[in-house]
Formats: C-alpha cells, sequence, structure tokens
C-alpha cells in the first residue's frame, strides 16, 4: 500500500509540473528532439527569463527535463523517450497538434560545415544518428556527461577510415562525445575521434571546405562514401 501511495505522490507532482500552461508549451516546444535556451522557451512561453528559469527548475526537479551546458549556454531538452511518449499520448487525448521546429541558419551552412575542428550541421548530425544505430558508439558509463567510448565494431569501422584510434585515444583531449549543433539543436559527433574523421573526408574529397567560410560542400565521391559506409543517403 504504501508503495502505491508513494506512486500516486509521483505520478500527481508530475502532472503538477506538466499541468501550469506556460511549462506544457516549454514541454511541448522541445516534443521533436532538439534542444534550446531558456530565453528561446521564455518567448514560447509567453513568460520573462526570469520566470522561464523557475519553470525549467521546476520541470527538471519532476524529471522532464535535462539541461546540457555549450559554451555559455544552458540548453534544455526532454529527459528521456518516456517523456516524449507522455506528452504524445496527452496530445492525443487533447486532439492538438503541433508546429514542427524550421531552423533560420543559412541553407549552405545548415547543411554542412565546421565545428572547431569537426563537421556539424545537418550532415554531421545524421553521422551521428547512424553511428549510433549501428553500434558504433556506447556512452560512457561513469559520470562522463555527453562522452562516448568506441565499441569493438566501432573501432574496426574507423580503423577501416584509415584513423588510428589508439593514437587518437592518447591525445590530451576528450575522445569522443554529443556536442549539440546549434542550426539542428541535436548532436553532432565531437572531439578528437570527429577531427580525425573531418581531416580524412578533407583529404579524400568527400567535402571541399570554402575557403571564405565554414561551410562544406558535400562532393559525388562523398556522397557514394556516405552510402557504402555508413549506409547514409545524402
Amino acid at each position: 500500500m504504501d508503495v502505491d501511495r508513494n506512486a500516486d505522490t509521483l505520478v500527481a507532482r508530475i502532472a503538477a509540473a506538466i499541468g501550469e500552461p506556460a511549462r506544457t508549451r516549454m514541454l511541448y516546444c522541445l516534443l521533436d528532439g532538439r534542444a534550446r535556451t531558456s530565453t528561446e522557451l521564455a518567448v514560447v512561453a509567453e513568460v520573462s527569463p526570469s520566470t522561464a528559469s523557475i519553470h525549467l527548475h521546476r520541470l527538471k526537479a519532476a524529471h522532464l527535463v535535462e539541461v546540457q551546458a555549450q559554451g555559455r549556454h544552458r540548453y534544455y531538452r526532454l529527459a528521456g523517450r518516456n517523456v516524449g511518449r507522455a506528452l504524445e499520448g496527452l496530445s492525443v487525448l487533447a486532439g492538438g497538434s503541433r508546429d514542427k521546429f524550421v531552423p533560420n541558419t543559412p541553407s549552405r551552412l545548415r547543411g554542412a560545415r565546421t565545428c572547431y575542428d569537426h563537421m556539424a550541421g545537418s550532415l554531421a548530425v545524421a553521422l551521428h544518428d547512424r553511428m549510433q544505430t549501428l553500434r558504433w558508439l556506447a556512452a560512457r558509463s561513469q559520470g562522463d556527461d555527453n562522452r562516448y567510448e568506441l565499441t569493438p565494431g566501432g573501432a574496426r569501422a574507423f580503423e577501416a577510415l584509415g584513423i588510428d584510434v589508439r593514437t587518437t585515444l592518447a591525445l590530451r583531449r576528450r575522445f569522443a562525445y554529443a556536442c549539440l549543433d546549434w542550426s539542428e539543436r541535436r548532436p553532432h559527433l565531437g572531439g578528437a575521434l570527429a577531427a580525425a574523421l573531418l581531416r580524412v573526408a578533407l583529404h579524400r574529397k568527400w567535402v571541399l571546405q570554402d575557403l571564405e567560410s565554414r561551410s562544406l560542400e558535400v562532393t559525388g565521391l562523398g556522397r557514394r562514401e556516405m552510402l557504402s559506409r555508413f549506409g547514409l543517403r545524402i
């Protein structure tokens, strides 16, 4: 009976956290899987930035959202697929629909660009997703937020690309991690491994770099290699 009461209390707390209109608008804004800043969510919720921070703290305490620091910004996203499924279920009951996220980044930068020394944009996000689908990446199990290790299959795949995984691991920097993409608001691969992948892509002319900007052009060869090596159709 105590277990049932405890579950009832937890459900009531979650329902109360969702049940405020401003917080509901924030949650549904995040339902597309992309992360947003508190400032952006304040606009969506039609509240002041300070009030938005209070709401986000409440949602975080209820384990409905999680926060990721990226440089000087803090981005919020739903805390897992279970939250998304619950919100989708509530939408079915309510009979409502939500507008999709539309990035306003210039298309030449949104498609493919550099992020420091690794790839970013929709191409890099798609590569990140594909690497996870192929089970090349495994999340670190002990306290290192957003960091990845290579699975045995992933290590073999990157070695086949001509990347010396052991040497890359020995560099004095993070090996691999989920770097939040500022145009797609979803992660791409960052770190020494991602930098090595970009070097390979440039050397083999899978992508060409615009010398006057950060944009990358995917070549015909690059499209074929993305399909054959990653199963990714560009």
